[in-house]
């Protein structure tokens, strides 16, 4: 099993907030990222996959498709956009960094697929400091 990485950043703004609490239970559990304002970082999502060589190719899969799959299906829709209200698959949902890297898995993983080989994990890094790690 051979596993390849692809490694993509964009930025995006959110908020963290439940609409279930008062103002002083946001505050009081997400600080600064409760901001009526929003707040934004510079992520890096980092795309695992696995697979067997081809003996064709030489590949798992070649990275300039793995390339073009995340950029069309996932950078385009997020880079430079407000996760709360701007992008489609996160509308309705918590604005985490941990649901955003299900909601990339359930993006990815089939496009992967037809690649003939497998989504192993997705890495988020929300800061320098803080990251998501998602095995399906």
């Amino acid at each position: 099993m051979i596993y390849i990485e692809r490694k993509e950043r964009f930025s995006a703004a959110h908020q963290l907030y439940n609409p279930n609490w008062t103002e002083e239970q946001n505050d009081a559990v997400f600080g600064k990222c409760a901001n009526k304002n929003f707040h934004g970082h510079n992520f890096t999502l980092i795309v695992t996959v696995k697979g067997e060589i081809n003996p064709d190719t030489g590949f798992v899969m070649n990275l300039v498709d793995l390339k073009k799959i995340i950029q069309e299906q996932v950078i385009d829709k997020v880079d430079h956009a407000n996760l709360n209200h701007d992008v489609d698959f996160m509308r309705g949902k918590f604005a985490s960094t941990e649901v955003l890297a299900e909601e990339f898995w359930k993006i990815l993983e089939p496009a992967i697929a037809k690649h003939g080989c497998r989504l192993h994990r997705i890495r988020l890094e929300e800061t320098i400091n803080n990251a998501v790690e998602y095995f399906g």
